[in-house]
């Protein structure tokens, strides 16, 4: 009880330091846990090539977002073969699908500018960045052992956390970096997380 109390206690604490992020109007007026997340916003930097000047910022954010959204594909994958309620399963594929077509596009550019992208291979490298800590590997076995609503209780809180490290990464990334084309992926990250994150919240206290 006292995990599941620190983990919702966690939850509460992100909404309020995404009190001061940048959040997209609900166009619609439709409840925030019934949107999908906005993957629409990333999925057109497919299409475009990272030239023009860079620095090493700009290569290490890529190469620590690949690492952070491959360890967060993990706990998606989870939540859309365990998860309970069918907003939970819907918004797991949804942020997954958007979350793969970043990955590709983020390998691309990197291939392109001559550099690996396998350079960061452990995701806790993030907190010497401005990152907090990945999630622990205790954490992802817990989240595969629990089932039924504790299930989604850990898995939307991990979720969140996890979300909010890429929301402080892409910050990092506006300050740090210099090619516009990375910032403004770095900027598109930022909107969806907060708007996942946003879901999740009202999911969680649902």
């Amino acid at each position: 009880m006292r995990r599941l109390a620190t983990l919702v206690t966690a939850a509460l604490v992100t909404a309020a330091l995404l009190s001061g992020c940048g959040q997209a109007a609900d166009p619609d007026g439709a409840p925030d846990a019934k949107r999908p997340p906005a993957t629409a916003a990333v999925a057109p930097a497919n299409a475009v090539a990272a030239d023009g000047p860079r620095n090493d910022y700009d290569t290490l954010f890529l190469q620590m977002m690949i690492s952070h959204q491959q360890q967060g594909r993990e706990m998606l994958k989870l939540g859309r073969e365990k998860g309970i309620r069918e907003d939970v399963v819907n918004l797991a594929g949804a942020i997954d699908v958007t979350e793969a077509e970043e990955v590709e596009t983020m390998r691309r550019w990197l291939s392109s500018w001559n550099v690996p992208v396998t350079d960061v291979a452990d995701p806790g490298i993030h907190a010497a960045h401005g990152g907090k800590p990945a999630t622990g590997p205790e954490e992802i076995t817990a989240l595969r052992e629990a089932t039924g609503a504790d299930f989604e209780t850990k898995f939307l809180n991990l979720l969140i956390a996890h979300q909010h490290n890429a929301v402080e990464m892409a910050q990092q990334q506006a300050r740090n970096g210099r090619n516009e084309t990375v910032k403004q992926f770095a900027g598109r990250i930022e909107l969806s997380r907060t708007q996942q994150i946003k879901q999740m919240l009202a999911l969680v206290s649902g």
